[in-house]
């Protein structure tokens, strides 16, 4: 049977940045369920490639040289690392480059059985609503208009 990204142990931060990774994939796609298996399976490709050229990385930079003094030449694991490197940039290009968005369900594909969400009345805290006072508009709190002065002649 194979195992695929199971096999990745999600307790690892590498692990954990895989799943991560392909998970932003798969939304920059516009969501699982907008993805063909074919684009599924690439994506699953790039990400055990990514895998990959980052474990070469972390390789590499342990190393003291990546220089074989003897051959005077690069260390052959450059070359391999550069090739999986442009196989993940082909993979990514064949996903495409450009996020989209969700598709938008048509209205027939809408379950109209759930009701809608009915809008929670804001929460007031205690200390606000005590020092709060209403004011309520007596007879006497609103002045009488000035009487009107008559024209002399």
């Amino acid at each position: 049977m194979v195992r695929g990204l199971q096999a990745i142990d999600r307790r690892t931060a590498a692990g954990r940045a895989l799943v991560t990774f392909r998970s932003e994939l798969l939304q920059d796609l516009g969501g699982e369920a907008a993805v063909s298996a074919q684009k599924r399976a690439i994506v699953d490709l790039a990400v055990r490639t990514r895998l990959y050229v980052d474990s070469i990385d972390a390789w590499i930079v342990a190393q003291p040289t990546l220089i074989n003094a003897r051959r005077r030449a690069l260390l052959p694991v450059l070359r391999e690392r550069q090739a999986l490197a442009d196989s993940l940039a082909r993979l990514l290009g064949q996903l495409g480059l450009e996020r989209r968005q969700k598709p938008i369900p048509a209205p027939w594909e809408i379950d109209d059985d759930e009701p809608e969400p009915v809008p929670e009345p804001p929460i007031v805290p205690q200390a606000a609503a005590a020092t709060e006072t209403s004011i309520e508009p007596t007879e006497t709190s609103i002045p009488d208009p000035a009487p009107a002065l008559e024209p002399t002649s």
